[in-house]
């Protein structure tokens, strides 16, 4: 599939993905005054485009905005994994991902990423969405979680009812370190393989899911960047970084993805945190906010329960 050949939906999704990272690039340098992101434009070989966005802030420790339209003769291994009928097949895609990594303890790291995929070509092609955003929250906060649920149920709920409590125990059973049996975070909503009747209606929910995301992200920056904390939020902050770190080198299905389909490495790991600690065998004291999180936020819960 060349760029000669690119679809209407390959056109319609990237042209929506290049004018969100604007605007979300354009939110974060608002509220990091003096700062602003490494902003690239790259072109690849077969008519792909990368445009890797880079922060590194007051606020925002670290982060990345990065989008990408890619196309091969045949999809990696991590796209065909669940479908195997598509192996060998030429394909086209576009992505944005983010995430940002805060300096306060206080206001919690998020990542996002939404996608769409298309092989084949004519009457032959295939498509499908994928997306979700999710939090990771260093110190609990019932009202910020609330939020955040809310926001991504108000995406969901104008098109199906039960389509948020389904995307929301997709992101809780993906978001999940089994060598650790904890969540990374709280969790939002992630989906994948997704196709709803027609282009148009696909395109629709997925679209405005993706636009939730500065109205759930924001207000719970604004009110916890400038929070007062001491060395020991930070260890934790530094420590809890660890788990974002073992799930996107071990289980991330988009960091493989990335490094299978040859994609700029330093785009890929830009995600990392710029700091990071692990402790030996390291517990909470009973009773503290360190215990809260891993009690009271870390296991699945309904957050939107009135």
């Amino acid at each position: 599939m060349s760029a000669l050949s690119e679809s209407p939906r390959i056109s319609q999704t990237k042209a929506f993905l290049m004018s969100l990272q604007d605007t979300i690039c354009e939110a974060i340098e608002t509220r990091d005054p003096g700062h602003h992101f490494d902003r690239r434009e790259l072109s690849g070989e077969r008519g792909g485009l990368a445009r890797p966005r880079v922060f590194r802030g007051h606020h925002i420790e670290g982060g990345a905005v990065n989008f990408s339209h890619s196309t091969g003769a045949s999809l990696p291994p991590a796209a065909t994994v669940r479908r195997p009928e598509l192996v060998g097949k030429g394909f086209a895609a576009t992505s944005l991902s983010l995430i940002f990594h805060p300096r306060n303890p206080y206001a919690p790291t998020t990542h996002m990423n939404y996608r769409f995929f298309e092989a084949g070509e004519g009457d032959d092609a295939v498509w499908w969405f994928g997306g979700g955003f999710e939090l990771t929250p260093y110190y609990g906060f019932e009202e910020d979680a609330r939020h955040w649920h809310q926001a991504a149920k108000k995406a969901c709920d104008p098109f199906d009812p039960n389509r948020y409590a389904t995307f929301k125990k997709n992101c809780d059973e993906y978001f999940f370190l089994p060598h650790r049996k904890e969540a990374r975070g709280i969790g939002g909503i992630f989906f994948d393989d997704f196709h709803d009747q027609t282009f148009d209606r696909s395109f629709a929910f997925w679209s405005g899911a993706a636009e939730q995301f500065l109205p759930a992200y924001l207000p719970i920056l604004d009110r916890r960047m400038n929070t007062a904390f001491t060395d020991r939020e930070r260890d934790f902050q530094l420590y809890r970084r660890g788990r974002y770190v073992e799930f996107n080198l071990v289980y991330d299905r988009g960091t493989r993805y990335g490094l299978q389909a040859g994609g700029r490495t330093e785009s890929i790991l830009a995600s990392l945190p710029p700091k990071v600690h692990w402790h030996y065998d390291w517990h909470p004291e009973l009773g503290s906010p360190e215990e809260t999180l891993y009690r009271d936020f870390l296991p699945p819960r309904d957050w939107c329960e009135v």
